[in-house]
């Protein structure tokens, strides 16, 4: 069996997107509810910055429509850290503030570290003991977006698959040193897709859309995939997001 593709863009609120993505006139209320009608998924990135009460979380879940997916950047607090393994009450707190809310509607937590933070076996297999496999009668996915080319090894890929989590495919052009790794180590996969440009329309040449597409499909024999446009030219991630879907249908 083949498992679904969802794809998005990171957050919903951006000004330049008004006029471009969103109906020039559409209530700013309004742009989750656009948003998740024309994609197929979005990752919550203010996540990373501060928590959100239970009615946050019920509201999200009751704009958008069945079958919608969100992804959740978990907190700094638990990644952005000297010493990943100590970070247990930091994790309470943020898995405590209300995302099961969302129901069937929560997919993967994208657990991002800093460039500046290097493997060390010991401690993020400490870490990996953190990561509940569920919550609330929630099962948890858990993904691991890393930055620094010391987790360019199979050592750190064979951890993700002890503990079943999947490993960020994350690719940025501006970014060279970042590891792009594509390892199959969980029963879903998870993509960044950082390189959109302006002066492509649909923010990619139709051939490297091409390219995204097939590599998806390939994921999708396997489990599920999620895959988001962020960064980049930001203003035409949208129209990146919605130029895949369109592809992958």
């Amino acid at each position: 069996m083949t498992g679904a593709i969802r794809v998005g863009v990171g957050g919903w609120t951006y000004e330049p997107w008004r006029g471009v993505f969103y109906p020039e006139g559409l209530a700013q209320k309004r742009e989750l509810e656009f948003a998740s009608r024309a994609l197929s998924s979005i990752e919550i990135n203010g996540t990373y910055y501060s928590t959100f009460k239970p009615d946050s979380w019920r509201k999200w879940r009751d704009e958008t429509p069945d079958g919608f997916v969100f992804s959740v950047k978990a907190s700094r607090y638990c990644t952005n850290r000297k010493v990943l393994s100590e970070g247990g009450e930091s994790f309470n707190r943020f898995l405590s503030q209300g995302l099961t809310e969302l129901g069937d509607k929560l997919g993967p937590i994208n657990w991002q570290f800093m460039g500046t933070k290097k493997f060390d076996p010991e401690d993020f297999e400490g870490f990996l003991k953190l990561l509940p496999p569920e919550k609330d009668g929630l099962r948890l996915r858990h993904a691991l977006e890393v930055r620094n080319p010391t987790f360019a090894t199979e050592q750190f890929h064979d951890l993700a698959r002890k503990y079943g989590a999947a490993i960020v495919y994350a690719v940025d052009d501006e970014e060279p040193t970042w590891p792009c790794i594509d390892e199959e180590t969980s029963d879903f996969r998870y993509a960044r897709l950082m390189s959109s440009r302006e002066d492509e329309a649909n923010g990619m040449t139709a051939a490297e859309l091409d390219a995204i597409a097939a590599r998806a499909r390939g994921w999708a024999k396997r489990g599920d995939v999620f895959a988001y446009f962020i960064s980049g030219a930001k203003v035409r991630n949208p129209a990146a997001a919605q130029a895949l879907i369109e592809n992958l249908a």
